[in-house]
């Protein structure tokens, strides 16, 4: 059994990062599991349509979260590692028993969160492996959602647009207002 985690929010320059802990099981949809991929790669409809089928059909799935404030204070790696321990601790709560013995996690990137599970990192993970990809999937449609909620906060930062990311419009926009409450205020807007 293979449990993906991954992570969307890591470059932006405002707003939380988010990781989800995805595991598919032996009775997710085999069409359904052909239909994912990396969540750059898909359209915004495909992205929110593959969202509800893993949803509906994986074993389990959870989200987690690291706050700006977080991300301030013990820097955007630790941040991303600490949602993804936060995203494996809520899958595993919604599983029906305890963790299997012969569970492997896969992680996408460079590094592993501090889980008890063994965790394999692996770079392009979220192109390779159908968990990655759905866990993937899960953490950039809820990362989206929170900043369009927070666009409707701070309208004039546009953050449905861009979602926090450093566009041209973004770093105009904290240069014209100043920073946003969800700024990230160690990211350079320059």
């Amino acid at each position: 059994m293979v449990c993906g985690i991954d992570e969307a929010g890591r470059g932006p320059l405002a707003g939380p990062v988010c990781a989800a802990a995805v595991i598919l099981g032996e009775n997710f949809p085999r069409e359904t599991r052909d239909l994912l991929n990396d969540s750059k790669k898909l359209t915004e409809h495909r992205r929110n349509e593959a969202r509800r089928l893993i949803c509906e059909s994986a074993l389990a799935w959870g989200v987690g979260w690291a706050s700006h404030t977080e991300i301030e204070s013990i820097n955007i790696l630790q941040a991303s590692l600490l949602a993804m321990k936060r995203a494996f601790e809520e899958m595993s709560k919604k599983l029906s028993s305890p963790l299997p013995a012969d569970l492997s996690v896969i992680v996408d990137g460079l590094y592993a969160p501090d889980i008890n599970v063994k965790c394999t990192p692996m770079v392009k993970a979220d192109a390779k492996v159908h968990e990655v990809m759905a866990a993937s999937i899960l953490a950039k449609t809820a990362r989206d959602s929170h900043m369009d909620e927070m666009a409707l906060l701070y309208p004039q930062y546009g953050y449905e647009k861009h979602k926090g990311y450093p566009t041209k419009a973004h770093r105009e926009a904290v240069l014209k207002y100043g920073p946003s409450p969800i700024q990230r205020l160690s990211f350079r807007v320059r």
